[in-house]
């Protein structure tokens, strides 16, 4: 099982950008999908986007155009590129690998507001 710990997170202000880094413990070469999801305060965590080994990447309809996730298996790193932020993207951010385990990290609280 992977270990994993997000971080870059912060606070921003709308419109502005944030880089959002997920390190794994082990290589993530063979977990097919890796993932970002938020949790907002009272709300469901969500999925914000997956991407596959082989480059097949989801957006939620919310983040389509101002969000790019990508991962570089050998440095063992999932990436969140967050532009044009908004104050609903407020939230903890989590990335998950879809492994046998699905393994969450910790979080890293987003926050936006001017």
């Amino acid at each position: 099982q992977v270990q994993l710990v997000e971080s870059g997170g912060g606070l921003v202000q709308p419109g502005g950008s944030l880089r959002l880094s997920c390190a794994a413990s082990g290589s993530i070469f063979l977990i097919n999908t890796m993932g970002w999801y938020r949790q907002a305060p009272g709300k469901e965590r969500e999925l914000v986007a997956t991407i596959t080994r082989g480059g097949t990447i989801n957006y939620a309809d919310s983040v389509k155009g101002r969000f790019t996730i990508a991962r570089d298996n050998a440095k063992n790193t999932l990436y969140l590129q967050m532009n044009s932020l908004k104050p609903e993207d407020t939230a903890v951010y989590y990335c998950k690998a879809f492994d046998k385990y699905d393994s969450w990290g910790q979080g890293t609280q987003v926050t936006v507001s001017s």
